[in-house]
């Protein structure tokens, strides 16, 4: 026996009602993901923030819940404040870094390869992306160890010493980037690098070619027709690619946890706060310092097109 086909009248009604009924559209289309973000993650942050006001009794080791801004004074003391001006400072070098890395190679695969070239280069571009996290990070820390070929290949031709006395960190067999702030820096730089070039790549492929004919036709040289023509328009592919290099370096905690000399950045002081000190106040109080910097620093890449170019 045939099944009963569903009633069209009542279909026809719901539709004329939805027809009708914009809001009610717009309810059942964006109910359930704007109550997710505003009571999942705006609660988050909002429980985030009331801890935040709360302070750690040293004496007792519990959590006083009476309100003070006595942990928001301690957030802005000397040792706290050069956590995040550290961090703050490989964030903006990462992502100056990989601009400049980034426009040549953006731009070679936008202007001048082939198509088949183009693939090739966008895949080995994203290859990296495939692989763990956690793989990529160890395998640098091996490269860049006292054992690795990097110090091996600058004590063969003479410079081991020159880098020993640079980074002033003498260890047996030879210096080692992987406990330097300079091997921290370049695990950085690799590991964000893809995030950058492919913004940029796709602002640059929409350069339109009679731009640069026009130039070229006005007597520009290339440098010219580049600083007058190509840059002003790869600023929203540049923008758009610095969110990510910027904010993924802020809040990165495995980097700085298995490179470099130990010194926290502001994703481990949050875990030393919550986990090893338990004060839950101080560590609440510094997730909103990224928080606060990716507000003003997306306000200004806002400014800049850069979400058009994402």
């Amino acid at each position: 026996m045939a099944s009963a086909a569903p009633p069209t009248s009542l279909v026809r009604r719901a539709s004329a009602i939805l027809y009708r009924r914009r809001g009610l559209r717009l309810f059942l289309l964006l109910g359930l993901p704007v109550l997710w973000l505003v009571g999942v993650y705006g609660g988050s942050l909002l429980s985030l923030l009331t801890q935040s006001f709360f302070r750690l009794d040293s004496f007792a080791g519990t959590i006083d819940r009476t309100p003070t801004l006595a942990t928001w004074r301690d957030l802005f003391t000397g040792a706290n404040m050069a956590v995040v001006g550290r961090t703050f400072t490989m964030a903006a070098s990462v992502t100056i870094a990989a601009v400049i890395v980034a426009l040549p190679l953006a731009y070679y695969i936008a202007r001048f390869a082939s198509r088949r070239t183009r693939a090739w280069m966008i895949l080995a571009v994203l290859l990296p992306l495939w692989s763990s996290y956690l793989v990529r990070v160890y395998a640098w820390k091996l490269i860049l160890a006292a054992e690795g070929i990097i110090n091996w290949f600058l004590t063969r031709i003479g410079l081991g010493p020159v880098l020993d006395v640079v980074l002033d960190l003498p260890v047996i067999g030879g210096p080692s980037l992987s406990t330097s702030y300079l091997g921290q820096f370049i695990v950085f730089l690799y590991i964000w690098l893809p995030y950058m070039i492919l913004p940029v790549e796709t602002a640059l492929e929409r350069v339109p070619n009679s731009y640069l004919e026009a130039s070229a036709d006005l007597g520009a040289k290339p440098l010219t027709t580049f600083r007058r023509v190509v840059w002003p328009l790869a600023i929203p592919g540049i923008a758009a690619g610095s969110i990510f290099t910027f904010s993924l370096t802020l809040g990165d905690y495995i980097i700085p946890t298995i490179i470099g000399d130990s010194s926290p950045f502001i994703g481990l002081a949050i875990y030393s706060q919550q986990g090893v000190a338990g004060n839950l106040p101080l560590a609440a109080a510094f997730s909103f310092v990224p928080i606060a910097i990716m507000t003003v620093y997306l306000t200004i890449a806002r400014r800049m097109g850069a979400f058009e170019a994402l």
